[in-house]
């Protein structure tokens, strides 16, 4: 059964997502990612492509316990759908 996840990154710079949102596999290895930054921008990865410097993680995803246990992170799980949409927002105009 997929997980899904969405994280807020508190930061300050214009280079870095603030918004990830990830499929996760039941291992909690990302099998999709989108990353959203504060002009609106998303890049996205999954196994077979990559946009910007978007990449899956290398190793299983932490615990919401863990990911919200940092300051600068604000983690949540959210439904497939909410996924698909954002995922469907990163992909227009792509080919």
């Amino acid at each position: 059964m997929k997980t899904y996840l969405k994280l807020n990154w508190h930061h300050n710079f214009d280079d870095e997502p603030t918004w990830l949102y990830s499929e996760l596999d039941e291992s909690r290895y990302e099998t999709r990612k989108v990353e959203v930054f504060r002009n609106g921008r998303r890049i996205f990865a999954d196994s077979q492509l990559s946009t910007g410097n978007a990449m899956l993680g290398e190793i299983p995803a932490p615990s919401l316990e863990e990911l919200n246990a940092e300051a600068e992170f604000t983690a949540s799980e959210i439904e497939r759908g909410e996924f698909e949409a954002e995922w469907s927002i990163a992909h227009t105009g792509f080919s």
